[in-house]
């Protein structure tokens, strides 16, 4: 991927310019600040969501282990007895 240098953002500053003209270009620019940060935001809260499932998903796991492990012992008594 080629590296953007002065020149290049220069050019596309001035046709950004024509295409949108300079009474518009504040709008266009909180527009897109505005959409990155809410870009960035939700891609947060992707990531915690993410990790509260696998905490429930861990708890769930745990959970099932113990139930398995009680029943065992369970039988293993009634068996003995």
């Amino acid at each position: 991927m080629p590296n953007l240098g002065p020149l290049e953002l220069g050019i596309i500053l001035v046709i950004v310019i024509m295409i949108f003209g300079v009474g518009r270009l504040p709008e266009v620019g909180g527009a897109v600040g505005k959409t990155i940060r809410e870009f960035r935001r939700n891609m947060g809260n992707s990531d915690d969501k993410k990790e509260a499932n696998l905490l429930e998903d861990d708890e769930d796991n745990f959970e099932d282990d113990v139930d398995g492990e009680v029943t065992r012992e369970e039988k293993a008594s009634s068996s003995s007895a």
